[in-house]
């Protein structure tokens, strides 16, 4: 079947629409949990909380979050703290609700900008291994949820589920549209691409952070470009070795 191919100058999609946000794509099923925020001061206190919970969160697991640490922590009484959450189960999903909306600010929306295809596809890996390398010494809540909770159901897990979920939904349909745009062949295996671009970054982390091993990032990098190297068009590759700064 012939393909059209289709430049890197394709337009971007605009900013707006159902899929503008990882929050927007994790429709109704997380939208009918999110707590209605408070106006003004109140919601500031609140944002406040969420960043001293996420610190904490990084460093001494969600399990370790609890209402009378956090307010503690920010010295407030528990009651203010309470107020804001209600219980520890609600801080918990809360905080993941929040990084999440911090990864889709800093990784998927500045990706969103570019055109579909592999620039869209390479910033978001991009962006998502930079996020990844940050947080070293902070922990990912993706990841470190994943280990305290993979095998506790419950709506916490639920909660860091669909979150996952929905990023790798947005990665793999970045895949799919660099086949639809000529950039990969049309016989690339979608699922088998997320899967070894999820596997990179999860290595990293592991050797940064348990092993305390260097240079992580620039070997994902590399495996990075031989993995969707194996799969593009000649065009593809032309602006795939553009893409990473490879002109040979």
């Amino acid at each position: 079947m012939n393909r059209k191919i289709r430049s890197a100058q394709s337009p971007a999609e605009p900013a707006s629409g159902p899929a503008s946000s990882l929050l927007a794509a994790a429709g109704p099923a997380w939208g009918a949990e999110a707590p209605v925020e408070a106006p003004g001061k109140g919601r500031q206190t609140r944002l406040a909380i969420l960043d001293c919970a996420l610190q904490m969160a990084g460093r001494i697991g969600l399990e370790g979050l609890s209402i009378g640490v956090l307010a503690d922590r920010m010295h407030m009484s528990k009651s203010g703290v309470f107020a804001h959450f209600g219980s520890r189960e609600e801080l918990q999903i809360s905080v993941i609700r929040h990084y999440h909306q911090l990864f889709d600010a800093e990784v998927f929306q500045p990706a969103l900008r570019l055109p579909r295809g592999l620039p869209r596809l390479h910033a978001m890996f991009d962006r998502w291994l930079q996020q990844v390398s940050r947080e070293v010494e902070t922990g990912c809540i993706y990841i470190s949820g994943a280990v305290e909770f993979d095998d506790r159901p419950g709506a916490v897990r639920d909660a860091l589920v669909l979150m996952v979920q929905t990023w790798r939904d947005a990665l793999q349909r970045a895949i799919e549209q660099a086949v639809e745009q000529g950039h990969l062949r049309p016989d690339t295996p979608p699922a088998q691409l997320l899967f070894e671009l999820h596997g990179l970054v999860l290595a990293v982390h592991h050797d940064a952070r348990l092993l305390r091993l260097p240079g992580g990032v620039a070997m994902a990098r590399r495996a990075y470009g031989r993995a969707l190297g194996a799969w593009t068009t000649d065009a593809g590759a032309a602006l795939l070795r553009k893409l990473c700064g490879r002109d040979d």
